[in-house]
């Protein structure tokens, strides 16, 4: 990536060499292009808010940035990309969405996320450390960037307004009030589950700022709910977790069983322990941040349960998948069981006859397959 203060090398993580995929675009080069002309030149606490694979916060390592993220494998990439670039240990602080914001921010720069709810618990989180000096740019993709989302500059910090477009990325500027009137974060959520979903029908649910579906149950998991394996037991996975509502379902149909609920997403792994604590359930739960099913040993899981992403951030692809269904076979027992859930288009069978020698269609929708495939 070129830059006014060098051309850093930068990868996505896991690091794959057939990925075309980078891991910085032309909002994160705007911004900093902006950044360097802006006089006076930044100074005080940096903090960076949604740097997707650390590209921000290694370009700007010597004015020794604070980045804030939800995704574990964007806090890897920051580490190896940091690590890459001969940037000095400490010199970035590393914090997640659920860790405590500093106390003071004199430079807050923003990478707008795919959530609207994200960005508002984020905005309304740092808003009591910004003062009226604060230099608060956020930045993204032109398709990224609504009337909702100035809004929310808007109505949390002050009053907001955006760039010219170049090269189809846009920069928001923020003049921090402050005294505004801001509204009470409403995150996390919490809702009550419809009647017909197995276990878990009638029950809580308490989901965090950026979860998918936040605000309600989505149409594939209520689809998957009705078709779960019954009696399993063992040690079974929720992989790629969300709110933790398929484990929690599993430990509510058998309290013997041990289960492992593991997301990218910081805010989904919370959502998944407060979901499971709020449903009083017994039995043994874990609860991971990392990448898929890595470190699990292999051969140690008698289920996993998957409703695998088909996007990364605003890009469509089917690398995580893969990489949760080759997690899947490395870590199931013999005859261990993987129970998939996907839009029927995605053609996730043909992957899993590919790894596993056999699919089996559990049940079928217009829209959505739930598949099973048996380690051998």
């Amino acid at each position: 990536m070129t830059t006014p203060w060098g051309e850093p090398v930068l990868t996505r993580f896991p690091e794959d060499p057939r990925d075309r995929l980078r891991a910085w675009d032309a909002s994160d080069e705007y911004l900093l292009r902006h950044l360097a002309d802006r006089r006076p030149p930044l100074s005080g606490t940096v903090v960076v808010v949604g740097d997707r694979w650390g590209a921000l916060v290694t370009a700007l390592a010597a004015h020794r940035p604070t980045q804030i993220t939800d995704s574990w494998l964007g806090q890897e990439a920051t580490r190896a990309n940091l690590a890459r670039n001969g940037v000095e240990p400490g010199a970035v602080r590393l914090l997640t969405t659920q860790d405590a914001p500093p106390g003071r921010i004199d430079v807050l720069l923003v990478r707008v996320p795919k959530s609207l709810a994200l960005l508002e618990d984020q905005l309304l989180r740092l808003a009591p450390s910004v003062h009226a000096d604060t230099v608060v740019v956020g930045t993204g993709m032109v398709k990224e960037i609504h009337t909702s989302t100035l809004d929310l500059f808007e109505r949390i910090l002050g009053p907001t307004r955006t760039s010219l477009a170049e090269r189809k990325a846009r920069l928001i500027f923020c003049t921090p009030d402050p005294a505004p009137a801001r509204p009470a974060n409403p995150w996390p959520y919490r809702y009550t589950l419809p009647q017909d979903v197995g276990p878990v029908s009638g029950r809580t649910v308490v989901n965090h700022a950026g979860v998918f579906c936040a605000d309600r149950l989505d149409i594939g998991t209520r689809f998957f709910l009705r078709h779960l394996p019954a009696g399993r037991g063992g040690r079974v996975v929720d992989l790629g977790c969300g709110n933790g509502v398929v484990g929690t379902a599993m430990a509510l149909a058998d309290p013997k069983a041990e289960v492992l609920f593991v997301d990218e997403s910081f805010q989904a792994v919370a959502s998944a322990q407060d979901t499971y604590r709020a449903n009083d359930v017994s039995g043994q739960a874990e609860f991971r941040v990392g990448d898929g099913l890595a470190g699990v040993p292999a051969g140690s899981v008698d289920l996993v349960l998957n409703n695998p992403p088909f996007h990364s951030h605003q890009a469509t692809t089917d690398a995580t998948a893969w990489r949760m269904f080759t997690g899947a076979r490395r870590t199931l027992r013999p005859g261990g069981e993987l129970w998939v859930v996907g839009n029927r288009h995605l053609g996730y069978h043909v992957k899993l006859r590919r790894l596993f020698g056999n699919s089996e269609v559990v049940a079928s929708d217009p829209k959505f397959v739930v598949l099973r495939a048996v380690r051998r």
